[in-house]
């Protein structure tokens, strides 16, 4: 008589038979590459629609914490300043953000998310989980529970995590 795994032992299946089994004994090797391939599919799906995930990042940040400066999206996001100016420039002309001057401070831009890009955030959202839904597939909304749990008490230990 076989006995049953627990889903914690079970072997993982192997997607690729290039890949040493050394690799996939590693939790981090798995993780890395489920994101990569989600990450892959969301920026092909953003893509689309001409926009890239900094687009997303930048919408999603402002929509949750509300108007930033440049400089403080830049820390924010973790992303290059001149990047940052690209996105916003981007973003600004399609209607989605709004720039202003400080005016106590010329030199500070402030950036506030419009109606349009809320819209589009709520778009980007809903394809967003349609690739967790596709990634996750495999899993019953049980798991998936779990999975997020376990995977936001590892984010929240992250360097840099709040």
């Amino acid at each position: 008589m076989a006995s049953e795994e627990s889903p914690a032992t079970a072997p993982v299946p192997d997607a690729s038979p290039a890949t040493p089994p050394t690799l996939l004994e590693l939790g981090t090797y798995l993780l890395s590459r489920t994101g990569r391939a989600a990450r892959g599919q969301l920026a092909e799906r953003l893509a689309r629609r001409g926009l890239r995930l900094w687009d997303m990042a930048v919408l999603a940040a402002l929509a949750d914490f509300g108007p930033h400066s440049q400089r403080d999206l830049v820390r924010r996001l973790r992303i290059d300043p001149s990047d940052m100016a690209k996105v916003t420039d981007r973003l600004a002309a399609a209607g989605h953000v709004e720039r202003t001057r400080d005016t106590a401070d010329r030199r500070r831009v402030s950036v506030t998310v419009t109606g349009a890009g809320r819209a589009l955030l709520a778009e980007l959202q809903a394809e967003a989980h349609a690739v967790q839904d596709e990634v996750l597939a495999p899993l019953s909304p049980a798991e998936r529970t779990v999975l997020h749990e376990l995977l936001g008490r590892i984010h929240a230990r992250l360097p840099g995590s709040p």
